[in-house]
């Protein structure tokens, strides 16, 4: 990232909020939420490292416990600062999260604290909405507990580079990669011989020398008349190889090979666990080792006699024109090759995904607030990366830009270690 990129965003982000970490506090037992909460975080802690919330005499903890399990509430309850038993007591928990979802909980006693009947599922971010009754009471609370949230104004997102797609379907290819290299197909290779034997008088081509279908490259006295005759160039192209000189007696080896350099296809090598996979007629994606070019092919044609020392089979693919543009004869290539193609009901951009604790992630939109989703993954090519959970259908996500989201909720703090 340049220096003036950083400097035009910056100048655009003035209006960017961050909304810090989840602060759905921890007890001693589930390690949920930050040891020192920043000043916009300050609440009081119960004896379980949980966020008391007080109305008179009574009082509730509420934490998440995650202990060797899947995410829930264990709400310990108290009477003028002391535990009092979790019998009797009537409470519901709603988390209102972004985007309109809203996931309810009801609790039922168990040992001195109430358990909550479902999973908290990640992110923990939310707007939480406690009601609790006890001896003809009723107490309601409600407060926020975000984590790796941001809000981005769209000046500041479109400075950013950020962009999005929408969730959905997608055709999944499954890849094959394989390494070759790149050479003249034998049809764009011409080996010229003199037409009799002979002595050779003038040879007018040199090595690498553009010629012109029916151009003179070399006379010949021939042995059997001593009168000389003209050799042409039967194609145009370009001089590749030169085996004879001024002066040398020729029979039937080559004087010249002259070969026509766009016209090229990839040789690659075949190994026996890939060769079932591999057939004439699939997309190749064919590109430099360095992936700074690359171009689509096909295989023409997988030969079926293999290498004696490796054991290789060799498959061609088919170049179009313009490649020679950025290949050359005798490269070493890389080749995807597309053996089948997948529907996937769910996928995402797979350049999308991030790391963000100990999940694969990307950040959803709603507005101008970005947010994370944890993600299960199935399938993944370059391309596309399928999702088995943690993202709905039809959610806006970000496809470019959000590694400038996640150093934002990173450098904030608003990542916390469960």
């Amino acid at each position: 990232m340049t220096h003036a990129f950083i400097g035009r965003l910056m100048a655009a982000v003035t209006g960017l909020v961050l909304i810090a970490g989840c602060d759905d506090s921890p007890s001693s037992d589930h390690g949920h939420g930050h040891d020192e909460p920043s000043v916009d975080q300050e609440y009081e802690r119960g004896p379980h490292r949980g966020r008391i919330l007080r109305h008179e005499d009574f009082a509730v903890e509420i934490t998440i416990f995650e202990d060797g399990a899947d995410p829930e509430f264990r709400v310990y309850a108290y009477r003028s600062d002391k535990p009092i038993a979790p019998a009797g007591i009537d409470l519901g928990i709603e988390l209102h999260r972004l985007g309109g979802r809203v996931d309810r909980f009801a609790f039922t006693p168990q040992e001195d604290y109430l358990r909550g009947d479902g999973v908290v599922v990640e992110p923990h971010s939310f707007d939480v909405h406690v009601r609790a009754a006890e001896n003809g009471r009723k107490h309601e609370w409600s407060y926020e507990s975000y984590e790796g949230r941001t809000i981005i104004s769209e000046e500041a997102a479109r400075a950013g580079g950020i962009e999005t797609e929408i969730a959905g379907p997608a055709t999944i290819k499954r890849l094959v990669d394989l390494t070759g290299r790149i050479e003249i197909v034998p049809e764009g290779k011409n080996e010229i011989r003199g037409q009799y034997p002979g002595r050779i008088v003038e040879m007018r081509g040199a090595l690498g020398e553009e010629v012109r279908k029916g151009q003179i490259l070399a006379r010949i006295e021939a042995s059997h008349s001593l009168r000389e005759y003209s050799v042409l160039a039967p194609t145009n192209g370009v001089i590749v190889a030169k085996g004879a000189n001024v002066g040398d007696v020729i029979s039937d080896r080559p004087m010249f090979v002259v070969a026509d350099p766009t016209r090229l296809h990839a040789e690659f090598f075949v190994y026996p666990g890939d060769a079932e996979n591999i057939r004439a007629g699939q997309a190749v994606d064919v590109r430099s080792f360095s992936n700074k070019v690359q171009t689509p092919g096909e295989v023409e044609v997988v030969l079926p006699v293999a290498d004696v020392n490796s054991q290789t089979l060799i498959a061609y693919v088919v170049l179009p024109p313009s490649a020679a543009a950025n290949f050359r004869p005798g490269m070493s290539v890389e080749g995807s090759f597309e053996v089948a193609t997948e529907d996937a009901p769910l996928a995402v951009r797979t350049r999308a995904l991030q790391r963000f604790r100990d999940f694969t992630v990307v950040y959803a939109k709603v507005d101008d607030t970005y947010e994370v989703r944890m993600l299960e993954l199935g399938r993944r090519t370059p391309e596309w990366t399928e999702v088995l959970g943690g993202l709905e259908p039809g959610t806006e996500y970000v496809t470019e830009g959000a590694f400038l989201i996640r150093a934002d909720i990173e450098k904030s703090g608003a990542s916390h270690d469960h």
